[in-house]
């Protein structure tokens, strides 16, 4: 099962070190951040960087969840797992689906292409593809789209990278 944990933000890395080093294998199947890369216009040259697509948190694998728990006592930093009440929720399959799509085995998003034609937006390429109904805004300055989609039991905003290459 998926499951999120919050932390601060820009801790995100080294949580996800200390998960990796503090709990044993036989607990934690994989500790991992999802990323999307953008594009920014440097000193005259196109450059391509990667950021966390959920800044504030990290997600785990574990089928061990009563193992997992006091495992994470060791790790600095960490503010809590994501669930109701008491109980501790996985992603539901929708959520790692969506995840999944998006960013596949490596959860890195690629930059998407599209064009801008009478107003509405088509994604010719890249992840995006099918997904224009998420999109909620562009700045086709910054090369980004804001994407609007249900995660963690709430609505959540994430940045992704999209060019638009023409517009009629």
């Amino acid at each position: 099962m998926w499951y999120v944990m919050q932390v601060k933000t820009s801790t995100e890395e080294n949580i996800k070190l200390q998960c990796e080093r503090v709990i044993p294998a036989s607990v934690l199947e994989r500790c991992f951040l999802p990323y999307y890369k953008e594009r920014k216009h440097v000193q005259g040259e196109w450059k391509t960087f990667q950021k966390i697509l959920f800044p504030g948190y990290v997600f785990v694998v574990t089928d061990e969840l009563e193992k997992l728990y006091p495992c994470l006592r060791k790790v600095q930093g960490l503010t809590k797992m994501l669930g109701a009440d008491k109980e501790i929720i996985p992603l539901s399959d929708r959520e790692v689906t969506f995840l999944r799509r998006m960013g596949g085995e490596d959860l890195l998003v690629e930059m998407s292409e599209g064009i801008i034609e009478g107003g509405a937006v088509t994604v010719t390429s890249g992840p995006l593809m099918g997904m224009e109904g998420l999109i909620k805004r562009i700045d086709r300055h910054k090369r980004k789209a804001w994407l609007e989609t249900d995660m963690f039991g709430r609505k959540q905003t994430v940045q992704v990278g999209l060019e638009i290459v023409e517009k009629r």
